[in-house]
């Protein structure tokens, strides 16, 4: 009873699976009663033989649960129990403790042809040690390559993203990040953030270049999972638009602008990152597909079937803030000067090219008024910049991709991530939550674990305390 059938048959894997349609025509036609919801069925309550020699793994999986009907399902034609080679790989990897299996993972039944059932491991954040549900279907990343801030947040979050900014920027050529320079090199630093975080944690790295060509892009990508490990490793591919291996050298000196229009790449420039994600995918690469600003890049996005999509909040809904109050100002007044000042803002954010400083004004004028108008800020919509959010979770929900979660990202001030939570709380939304992946900087965060009457409370209390402890008078 060692040896896998080919021939197999997956079972529903929640913990609340009701009836299970087998399949096998040469079979009978088994009628589930309805889960009795008093009655807590586990894979020990079989109450069969295992497979021998894989004692010490199946051991971990006796508790997990297990539906009525899936019991009455399998019980005539299983003989054995036993696990399979994902489940034996992971736990052997990470060194999890006996009798339990790590976070990270969702437990998957698997009944073979040759009467065993098994027990086999899926990566999946979304669950806790031991196949359980983490507390929420909403999930929490880090924006941080700081092994001290990644230590205060590790115990909530699923995810981690970092970029070659993050790394360098934000942490290793920064003195007071990087305390008297303890980490030296970038493989330093992701490999303290992987022990941190363990196994639970998905780790989304983005590479140094994006143009390198694919031998390097594989060879950096492979560098990374023998480094993190297979299960938990994402590569993060950008976007690229008009930008390619010629022409970024125009990002890194002079003025530092493109002399292209954003809305006028190459086709191959435009699609880089979509060919790059597939290359990776085939290589058995998840990857987070990054870099998305408009509602409309989501469903193409998808064709190079990332494991995440991201939805871009801050600089998108800044930018709308600030054409919207130039041309009310002008509507207002009349006054060129900001319609001046509003070809500036155009050019600083990239809507123009960088040789384009005289392009009309009335023409900004309407092209300002249009991006308004797309992105829908003068309606409740997009008022509050989440209209990209709301148009990627219905994408989401109507794609081939279950696995496939929206990362929503880069935000700031009191009100975004406020926002984002009542926007998840929405009966709209209420079935996509288990698809969104929160993240931020740590810091921006933490301030929403807080709030003012948490200061007046502690103040009531602590000092009921110093007055009345023991051995105080």
């Amino acid at each position: 009873m060692t040896t896998r059938s080919r021939e197999t048959i997956p079972l529903l894997t929640s913990p609340d699976a009701s009836v299970v349609a087998l399949g096998l025509p040469s079979r009978p036609v088994i009628t589930a009663r309805p889960p009795d919801p008093t009655l807590r069925l586990r894979l020990r309550s079989l109450g069969l033989p295992v497979v021998a020699g894989e004692e010490p793994y199946v051991d971990r999986v006796l508790d997990h649960p297990l539906g009525t009907a899936v019991a009455d399902e399998v019980r005539p034609w299983t003989r054995y129990l036993g696990v399979g080679p994902e489940l034996k790989a992971v736990v052997d990897h990470f060194g999890t403790p006996e009798g339990h299996t790590p976070p990270g993972f969702r437990v998957e039944l698997e009944l073979g042809a040759d009467g065993v059932l098994r027990a086999d491991l899926a990566r999946d954040i979304g669950y806790d040690s031991d196949g359980r549900l983490r507390p929420t279907n909403v999930l929490y990343s880090a924006d941080t390559a700081n092994p001290y801030e990644v230590a205060a947040v590790a115990p909530i979050i699923a995810n981690l993203t970092c970029n070659p900014g993050i790394i360098y920027d934000l942490f290793l050529n920064d003195p007071l990040a990087n305390v008297g320079n303890a980490y030296g090199t970038r493989d330093e630093v992701m490999g303290e953030i992987g022990r941190i975080l363990g196994p639970g944690c998905d780790i989304s790295v983005e590479l140094d270049d994006p143009f390198a060509p694919p031998e390097h892009v594989l060879e950096e990508a492979e560098h990374f999972r023998e480094m993190l490990g297979r299960w938990r490793v994402v590569i993060k591919v950008p976007h690229t638009g008009p930008v390619n291996g010629e022409n970024a050298g125009q990002l890194l000196t002079g003025d530092k602008r493109l002399d292209r229009w954003w809305w006028e790449p190459a086709t191959a420039d435009a699609f880089h990152g979509h060919r790059l994600a597939l290359f990776l995918h085939e290589h058995g690469f998840r990857v987070n597909f990054t870099l998305m600003f408009e509602p409309h890049q989501t469903q193409l996005a998808l064709q190079a079937r990332p494991a995440y999509v991201n939805a871009f909040i801050r600089h998108r809904l800044t930018q709308s803030t600030r054409m919207a109050a130039l041309l009310d100002a002008y509507a207002a007044s009349g006054d060129e000067g900001l319609l001046a000042t509003l070809r500036e803002f155009l050019l600083s954010t990239d809507h123009l090219p960088g040789w384009d400083t005289h392009h009309d004004l009335a023409d900004c004028r309407r092209m300002a008024e249009r991006i308004i108008a797309h992105r829908r800020f003068r309606e409740p919509e997009g008022a509050d910049g989440l209209d990209s959010v709301r148009h990627s979770l219905r994408l989401l929900r109507s794609a081939n991709l279950p696995d496939t979660r929206l990362i929503v990202c880069s935000m700031e001030g009191e009100r975004a991530y406020p926002q984002i939570d009542s926007l998840l709380a929405c009966d709209e939304f209420v079935d996509m939550t288990r698809r969104v992946v929160v993240t931020a900087e740590p810091q921006y965060l933490a301030r929403f674990a807080s709030a003012n009457q948490v200061v007046s409370y502690q103040r009531r209390f602590l000092n009921a305390a110093h007055r009345g402890g023991p051995g105080r008078g």
